[in-house]
């Protein structure tokens, strides 16, 4: 009796500390492997505002990226860090890393951090990607998806694809964490 009591009250504690280390959880808790196979915490972008925005290189929102880069050279002078995370979950991007780098670095002069690719949706979805939907209830629903992170690491607000990244109301969201 007394074992069962003490495995009872074990498996309790066990399932209270997961439940309070989820709900402490924020972006910068997580990592991904960017465009050339190196490791990137987001921990070392602890306290900076994060625009997150899932891109492909074969999908009509592509020129976005153009758009992105406006962006990432206007508030280059500030800590905002923006993040382009490479997906194929629409089936719209390249599978080889290279083919991707071509057309972010040869056709848009990209500079800021870019992924290489993950899954933002479905099956093996990015544990970004999924914290974001088990938080926030909020998912990518194609690409060029938008996310911006305050300084704590949690969502401030989200555009779908039909808002370019350097639109005026996603700068004024900005314009309020920097």
């Amino acid at each position: 009796m007394k074992i069962r009591f003490l495995l009872v009250f074990l498996v309790m504690f066990a399932i209270k500390n997961s439940l309070i280390a989820n709900e402490s959880m924020n972006l910068y808790d997580f990592s991904f492997e960017d465009i050339d196979g190196n490791n990137v915490n987001l921990n070392k972008f602890t306290g900076k505002p994060i625009l997150i925005v899932n891109t492909a290189s074969r999908c009509g929102f592509t020129p976005q990226y153009k758009n992105l880069q406006n962006l990432f050279l206007e508030y280059k002078d500030s800590d905002l860090t923006i993040i382009a995370t490479t997906s194929n979950s629409f089936s719209q991007e390249y599978q080889n890393t290279d083919d991707i780098k071509k057309i972010c670095l040869v056709n848009y002069g990209v500079g800021f951090v870019t992924s290489s690719p993950m899954n933002v949706k479905g099956n093996n979805v990015h544990p970004i990607y999924s914290w974001i939907n088990n938080e926030y209830d909020k998912s990518p629903k194609w690409n060029f998806f938008k996310f911006l992170f305050d300084r704590n690491g949690e969502l401030v607000d989200m555009w779908s694809s039909m808002t370019k990244p350097d639109s005026s109301k996603i700068k004024k969201q900005i314009d309020k964490l920097i």
